[in-house]
C-alpha cells in the first residue's frame, strides 16, 4: 500500500517553550546593556527596575501558547513601562514582536490589533501630553511617535503574513493526509477484491468438486481422481495468487512475480478450469486482439472469474455458459451468460461479487449489467471497458454514477445471483 517517504519538516513551534524567551531575554539584557554603556543621547541609565522589565517581558513569553492574548497585553505593559522610564531603547522591542507573532498566528487577530494600538495610545499620551514628571520621556517627539507607529504595523502585517502562510502550510498537510487516507483505502479495496475474486473462484471450484468426488467415491472410485485433481489445481492457484497479495502488503524485499499476471491471456486456463467443475463454456472472440493496459487486463479476466464462479455455484447442473470478448475502437466489452435456471431458494445473500465488478468497472470508468436474460432462462453480465485506461477522476461525475448503480429494481429470486 505504497512505500512512500514522507520528509518531516522542521517548524519553529517545535522548540521547547522556554527556547525562544530565554534567546529573547538574552539579547534584551545584552543589547540594552551595550547601549547603556555606549549612549549619547539623554536617557535614563539602567537600574534594577530596567533589567526586572528587560527579564519580565521575556519570562511572560513563557505563556504564549497557553494564553496568547494575555502574553500580548503582559508584554505590552512591560515595554510601555520601560520605554516611559526613559531608558536606553536597546533590543527591548523583541519580546513585542514575539508576543505579536504569536499572538496573531494563534488566531487572536482582534484583540492583537487591539491591544497593541491601546499600547501605542498610552505610550504617546503620557509620553507627550502627562505632566508628570518621572512618566515623561525626556526624548519624545512625534517622529518618534510617527516611527514605532510605522514599526508596529509592519511586525503586525508581517505576523498576519506569517499567519496565512501557518494557514496553508496546514491545508496542504490535512490535504496529503486525506490524499494518503483515501490512496489507502482505495488499496485496501483493491486488494479485498482481489482476495474475493481469488478465493471465490478457486473455493467455489474445490467446493464443487469435492461434491462431485463424495458421489463419486461410492459407485465409480476410479472417476473420483479426476475431481480430486481439479481440486488440487484450484488450492495450488488460491494458495499461489493469496501469496502474490501478501507479499505485496509485506513490501519486503520485493521482487518481479514469478507467476503470470491475471489477465486475458490466461483466459483458457480459468475457462479449462470451469469445464472441470462441470460446466459446458464456449468462448468467442471478436474484433482485433491487442495489448491493453493492466489495469483494463486484469479487469476482464476478474469479471469473467466472476461470473463463472456466479454459474458454478447458482446455474445448476448441466449449464452451458458463453463467454464473448469484443475489441472495438477505444473499448473492450466483455459478456458472460448461461441458460441455468439455478436455485433461488439456495442463494446465499450478501455477497460481494457483482458489486466487487461494479467497482473495478467504476475505477476505470466504464460501465457494467448483470441480470435475467430477457425471455429465456440463465444470466448475463456484460461490462464494457475503455481500452485507454481510466480516465482522469471526476467526483461529480463519479457521485452521479453512483447514484445511479444505487437506483435499482426489486429483485425478483433469480436476479439474487447479481449479489453474490
Amino acid at each position: 500500500m505504497g512505500g512512500e517517504r514522507t520528509t518531516n519538516r522542521w517548524r519553529l513551534g517545535d522548540l521547547p517553550v522556554f527556547a525562544v524567551p530565554f534567546v529573547v531575554g538574552f539579547f534584551q539584557i545584552i543589547g540594552s546593556t551595550g547601549a547603556d554603556y555606549r549612549m549619547h543621547y539623554q536617557a535614563t541609565h539602567l537600574d534594577i527596575l530596567a533589567y526586572a522589565l528587560l527579564v519580565s517581558g521575556p519570562l511572560a513569553l513563557l505563556a504564549r501558547r497557553r494564553a496568547p492574548a494575555a502574553t500580548l497585553a503582559a508584554v505590552t505593559t512591560v515595554t510601555v513601562s520601560y520605554l516611559l522610564r526613559g531608558y536606553v531603547f536597546g533590543p527591548v522591542f523583541l519580546s513585542l514582536v514575539v508576543a505579536i507573532a504569536a499572538a496573531v498566528t494563534a488566531g487572536r487577530r482582534t484583540a492583537s490589533w487591539v491591544i497593541t494600538a491601546s499600547g501605542f495610545a498610552v505610550l504617546n499620551a503620557l509620553a507627550l501630553v502627562s505632566p508628570l514628571g518621572p512618566l515623561r520621556l525626556k526624548a519624545w517627539t512625534l517622529g518618534h511617535a510617527l516611527a514605532v507607529l510605522t514599526w508596529l504595523l509592519l511586525v503586525l502585517i508581517g505576523a498576519e503574513l506569517l499567519r496565512i502562510r501557518g494557514e496553508r502550510a496546514a491545508e496542504v498537510r490535512r490535504t496529503r493526509a486525506e490524499e494518503q487516507r483515501r490512496q489507502a483505502s482505495e488499496e485496501r479495496l483493491r486488494i479485498a477484491r482481489e482476495l474475493h475474486d481469488v478465493l471465490a473462484h478457486n473455493i467455489s471450484m474445490i467446493n464443487v468438486q469435492a461434491g462431485v468426488a463424495l458421489h463419486l467415491m461410492d459407485e465409480h472410485p476410479e472417476h473420483a481422481r479426476t475431481a480430486l485433481s481439479a481440486i488440487k489445481e484450484a488450492s495450488k492457484e488460491a494458495l499461489t495468487e493469496v501469496r502474490s497479495v501478501l507479499g505485496v502488503l509485506r513490501q519486503v524485499d520485493e521482487s518481479a512475480p514469478r507467476s503470470p499476471t491475471a489477465g486475458l491471456a490466461r483466459l483458457d486456463d480459468l475457462v479449462s478450469r470451469a469445464r472441470v467443475a462441470g460446466i459446458t463454456v464456449r468462448t468467442r472472440t471478436s474484433g482485433d486482439p491487442r495489448p491493453l493496459p493492466a489495469g483494463v487486463d486484469l479487469a476482464a479476466f476478474r469479471i469473467i472469474q466472476e461470473a463463472l464462479t456466479n454459474v458454478t455455484r447458482h446455474a445448476g447442473p448441466g449449464v452451458t455458459a458463453t463467454v464473448h470478448v469484443a475489441y472495438g475502437d477505444g473499448e473492450l466489452r466483455v459478456e458472460v451468460e448461461d441458460d441455468g435456471r439455478g436455485a433461488p431458494g439456495d442463494l446465499p445473500a450478501g455477497g460481494n461479487g457483482i458489486p466487487g465488478m461494479r467497482e473495478r468497472v467504476a475505477a476505470l470508468g466504464g460501465g457494467i449489467s448483470a441480470g435475467p436474460r430477457a425471455g429465456a432462462d440463465g444470466f448475463r453480465v456484460q461490462a464494457w471497458l475503455p481500452a485507454q485506461g481510466p480516465p482522469p477522476r471526476d467526483p461529480e461525475n463519479e457521485a452521479a454514477r453512483g447514484a445511479r448503480e444505487k437506483e435499482s429494481p426489486t429483485m425478483n429470486p433469480t436476479m439474487k445471483r447479481a449479489q453474490d
